[in-house]
């Protein structure tokens, strides 16, 4: 008996994640697809190229490659089908593109990612597409928001840097009601711990610079979409030439059969840091919807299985030089943007800058922090050799 193609089928997410999109019989047996490199795709005869397009027929529409990470984050999202993009920016531009035209009404939640709001105040306004931001904590409330001309919802749950859960079922559910798309930013829950098309959103969006490459050494993009939303995605998306580098395909290609052993790493630690600063006196909150107790962490509990580890948290009222003086102390976790790498990192924000539906009422200063795959206790012996300097 041949051996399958697809023996992950059916298979827990995890073992999906190892198996899906790979044809090892394809290339002589060889566990995973060679790097396509290219453009120009040659015909075989005039039939050909004049008759029902191959497989592949420019190097900009697909390659074997790019099609084995759209075959397998497609199927972890439980999706029609998924294209890859060269950024997580690039993703949510082309998936928005795809469906709001010039006369459209589209909703973004108030906590959404910094440049998917410029995006919408620029080049959607440019578009003659108004743009109406909600707070993410109102759920099924959001049907008093919907016009006549309301093509879609964007959500984003956790909300960037703020960690808001919004009710995903009760939003999708009023905005198919009133015949709007759903669109979620799913790149906190990824395809492993939350199932989004499941849950009702149209299409997932996913920065897979983050935890699919996990290396921080590739930018990339995905959307996934269901069997309605899907045609138009598909047609955006070769209309725009949005696609990534081959070596970027293959980066995250590597990074999505690990991802599960290095989430439940994150996961745990993540939790565990977070539990500690709760304990610290210099922590105000701690905004981690994993622990009990936390903003969203009910809500948590029924749609996620599971956390990554990033999460912030809000300090004790302090003078910003004792803060730049904690953060400039740190030697395990870096001052940088992006996250879902292997290594640790750490920023402060401060959301009331450009926040237009919602307040942010929090009197000290915050910090997002992402949890790498270092030893636990020295995360947290720099974390508090950095917290000891607020205090000095």
């Amino acid at each position: 008996m041949a051996k399958s193609d697809k023996p992950g089928a059916g298979k827990g997410a995890a073992t999906r994640m190892v198996h899906a999109g790979r044809r090892p019989f394809d290339h002589h047996g060889f566990i995973n697809p060679p790097l396509y490199r290219g453009s120009t795709v040659l015909y075989p005869d005039t039939a050909s190229l004049t008759g029902k397009p191959p497989p592949y027929v420019y190097g900009r529409r697909g390659t074997p490659t790019m099609a084995a990470l759209e075959e397998a984050i497609g199927e972890l999202d439980g999706a029609a089908g998924c294209v890859i993009s060269p950024s997580g920016l690039g993703a949510i531009t082309a998936a928005i593109l795809a469906y709001a035209r010039a006369g459209d009404h589209v909703l973004v939640t108030d906590s959404v990612y910094r440049p998917t709001r410029h995006f919408c105040d620029s080049v959607l306004a440019r578009l003659g597409i108004e743009t109406e931001y909600y707070d993410p904590l109102m759920g099924g409330a959001i049907k008093a928001l919907l016009k006549p001309n309301t093509r879609l919802v964007y959500t984003e749950s956790p909300g960037s840097q703020t960690m808001e859960v919004q009710d995903i079922p009760a939003i999708a559910a009023a905005a198919h009601d009133h015949g709007a798309l759903v669109l979620c930013d799913n790149t906190w829950g990824t395809p492993l711990y939350f199932a989004a098309i499941g849950k009702g959103v149209d299409v997932v969006i996913h920065a897979a610079t983050k935890y699919i490459t996990g290396h921080s050494d590739a930018m990339l993009g995905a959307i996934s979409a269901n069997d309605a939303a899907w045609p138009a995605l598909r047609d955006t998306w070769q209309a725009l030439g949005n696609c990534a580098g081959t070596e970027e395909i293959y980066i995250g290609l590597r990074g999505l059969r690990t991802m599960a052993v290095r989430l439940e790493r994150q996961m745990a630690a993540g939790i565990e840091i977070a539990s500690w600063l709760r304990g610290r006196a210099e922590v105000a909150e701690v905004l981690h919807p994993a622990l009990a107790g936390a903003p969203g962490h009910e809500l948590w509990k029924r749609d996620f299985s599971g956390a990554c580890g990033l999460f912030s948290i809000v300090l004790k009222p302090v003078a910003q030089k004792k803060v730049h003086a904690m953060l400039d102390s740190l030697a395990l976790f870096g001052l940088g943007y992006s996250w879902g790498g292997y290594e640790s990192l750490i920023i402060p924000f401060d959301p009331s800058q450009y926040r237009t539906a919602t307040q942010w009422s929090a009197k000290g200063p915050a910090l997002r922090l992402h949890v790498g795959l270092e030893d636990v206790a020295d995360l947290k012996a720099d974390l508090a050799r950095g917290l000891e300097k607020l205090r000095s």
